[in-house]
């Protein structure tokens, strides 16, 4: 069992910058591969950026070359380097792991979940 918590959301104008932390329990974090997913009012959750355990790295098109996801592993900690923040970026942020080698983006694919940070931007 992985029990996730999620830090470091607020609210910041656009243009700003935020990084997420989210702190895994358990002594096997290295075998998890990591997620930050988000989710908006309305809408689906939705994938942003995925770490594997090798360190291998995915983003989604609307965050590529502004967010930058990295790991700790002598912290068991993930973080999401949030720049350039735009308005449509606002939502509720969730870290996942999965016990699997590969990143991937579909939330079906992930074992467990953190409660949530809010991110607000504001324009």
């Amino acid at each position: 069992q992985v029990q996730l918590v999620e830090s470091g959301g607020g609210l910041v104008q656009a243009g700003g910058s935020l990084r997420l932390s989210c702190a895994a329990s358990g002594r096997t974090f290295t075998s998890y591969t990591m997620g930050w997913f988000r989710q908006a009012p309305g809408k689906e959750r939705e994938f942003v950026a995925a770490i594997s355990w090798g360190r291998t790295t995915l983003y989604s098109d609307p965050v590529k070359g502004r967010f930058t996801i990295s790991r700790d592993n002598a912290k068991n900690t993930v973080y999401l380097q949030m720049n350039s923040l735009k308005p449509e970026d606002t939502a509720v942020y969730y870290c996942a792991a999965r016990r699997a080698i590969a990143a991937v983006t579909t939330t079906e694919q992930y074992d467990y979940w953190g409660q949530g940070t809010q991110v607000t931007v504001s324009s």
